[in-house]
């Protein structure tokens, strides 16, 4: 059956059309015609675009996420944060002894006390529940007393490689843990099962959905170390198959060490999947985030001199893995946010490609945010593409000049120098450590200032325009995962993956961007979110 849209403002990606026709599941054509027979749809003269494409998040990590206690809504005092983890459990009854967990404070909020949360903290709002809370950005965990006796960690656990967690004088750990000491908490909790998995995978699928996004690109195969990889790509195959899989996901498939990752490429699994899911990138996590200050610098921070970050790896083991992963002909991605792990990143790629050249990896910087005038220089020679996260922004302007001082600061979140120098971007949430709201992020793309605020912009010359923000959660999202040529616009034979807009970006005032509401969203032509009124007549 053919179903033509039409009376739309429709964005190509390359132009602008008054309606299109979707047949099967592609788009058989675009322009000013309605196709004879089947079903026509009136769009009422909404926006339409190619469905968005989130190119960096936690789609597994994100559907658990939704059902802890949400701490961003309660982040502005430690005793606020607190109240609401007793009201989580009042609410919620837990079974005894299961663990309750939440997600999203961040201390920079706090305004009773100037610290990151303890296992003292923790232990009053309960001692019978084992209890961990993840920052905002996800890099640092903070669990009770409950929580460490379970664990079985105390003042015996040696500090781990590449993360550290805190004690006090007797040298008992204070429960906080940082980068690679995560793995001591996430590592030994309860592991779910494969029914688990699927409802996780499925509520972060629904909670994308209705923010128009269609694709993604996901780091699942650590969020539980214990049970490796093969369950979540197992539970993401399935999914795919039943047809419960409604966002196309691109795996960037992290993986801690070079035996780890050997073992990956010699069963053959990082060549397995389809145009709904499929293994990509090699995933590595180089540091840690500004706003926990173990992104890893240059210089020390301007706001602790004590530090400059935490590199998760030796320049040794960046070198191994990025030259094994080349040389067998994956792509890579590696997090690098503070410029000193930047410049080891670029070192191992420099290596890698020496070694074994490769006209068209399009290896990859995830975040990108504090970088200098040279670096983009490197990156730009080495044909690197960028996954930016523009909704940073948001938080970001607030604390980067405090954070790195005013030389950074003054070359970092370089977003139109990037495009400007020749370097492929694209863009998404990292979610769950931003909501996926691809107009919160195309604001901030925009206006370069904090959501909905007027207040002066924070380096406006890196500024995007509204379509090459619209493209970088669209086209260049596709060109990431090189599926360019059947996804990311709206031109007969590609994908009928698409999003209806109540508002129009390119004339909505940009500090109201964030305002527009997702109508529906489509996946290979069929709706997997929609308000109804639209599809009346369908």
């Amino acid at each position: 059956m053919t179903t033509t849209y039409y009376n739309g403002r429709i964005y190509t990606g390359d132009g602008f059309a008054d309606s299109f026709t979707v047949e099967n599941g592609r788009f058989t054509r675009v322009g000013h015609r309605i196709a004879d027979g089947g079903v026509a749809i009136d769009l009422g003269g909404r926006f339409v675009c190619a469905g968005f494409n989130d190119s960096h998040m936690h789609l597994l990590n994100l559907g658990q996420t939704l059902a802890m206690a949400n701490l961003s809504a309660h982040t502005g005092s430690l005793s606020d944060m607190l109240d609401c983890l007793r009201a989580f459990i009042r609410e919620t009854n837990p079974a005894p002894g299961a663990w309750v967990q939440g997600r999203g404070f961040n201390q920079d909020y706090f305004s009773d006390v100037h610290r990151f949360p303890n296992r003292f903290d923790l232990d009053a709002v309960s001692r019978e529940y084992p209890i961990c809370i993840s920052r905002a950005c996800g890099h640092i965990c903070v669990v009770n007393t409950r929580a460490l006796t379970l664990l079985g960690i105390d003042q015996t656990t040696p500090q781990p490689a590449g993360g550290r967690f805190t004690v006090d004088e007797r040298g008992m750990p204070l429960g906080q843990f940082f980068e690679n000491a995560l793995e001591l908490v996430f590592g030994r909790m309860p592991a779910p099962d494969a029914t688990a998995l699927r409802a996780m995978l499925q509520a972060g699928c629904r909670h994308l959905n209705a923010r128009g996004i269609t694709s993604c690109q996901s780091d699942d195969y650590t969020v539980f170390p214990q049970i490796g990889y093969r369950p979540v790509m197992d539970a993401l195959e399935s999914m795919a198959a039943d047809g419960s899989l409604t966002v196309r996901v691109n795996e960037q498939a992290q993986f801690t060490n070079l035996p780890a990752l050997q073992a990956f490429v010699e069963s053959g699994d990082f060549r397995r999947g389809d145009a709904l899911f499929k293994n990509g990138p090699l995933k590595m996590l180089g540091d840690g985030s500004l706003g926990a200050r173990t992104a890893y610098l240059s210089r020390p921070y301007a706001d602790a001199p004590e530090t400059r970050g935490l590199p998760v790896y030796t320049q040794a083991q960046l070198d191994a893995m990025c030259t094994y992963a080349n040389a067998h002909g994956m792509q890579i991605a590696i997090h690098a946010i503070g410029d000193g792990i930047l410049d080891r990143v670029l070192d191992a790629y420099e290596k890698a490609l020496t070694a074994c050249p490769r006209v068209d990896h399009r290896h990859g910087i995830v975040h990108g945010q504090i970088t200098r005038h040279d670096q983009l220089a490197r990156m730009q020679k080495l044909g690197l593409h960028v996954y930016l996260q523009s909704i940073f922004l948001d938080y970001d302007t607030r604390i980067v000049l405090d954070r790195v001082g005013a030389a950074l600061a003054a070359t970092s979140y370089a977003a139109g120098s990037l495009l400007r120098s020749g370097i492929t971007i694209s863009n998404g949430s990292d979610a769950p450590v931003e909501d996926p709201a691809v107009l919160r992020g195309i604001e901030c793309a925009v206006t370069r200032r904090s959501i909905g605020t007027t207040a002066a912009p924070y380096r406006p010359e890196e500024a995007l325009s509204v379509r090459q923000a619209l493209d970088s959660f669209t086209q260049g999202g596709a060109y990431a995962s090189f599926e360019e040529s059947y996804k990311g616009c709206i031109r007969p034979g590609m994908l009928a993956d698409f999003v209806v807009l109540e508002g129009n970006p390119f004339e909505t005032p940009p500090n109201r961007l964030h305002e527009i509401a997702v109508c529906a969203t489509y996946l290979g032509g069929r709706c997997v979110y929609g308000n109804g009124a639209l599809l009346r007549g369908a």
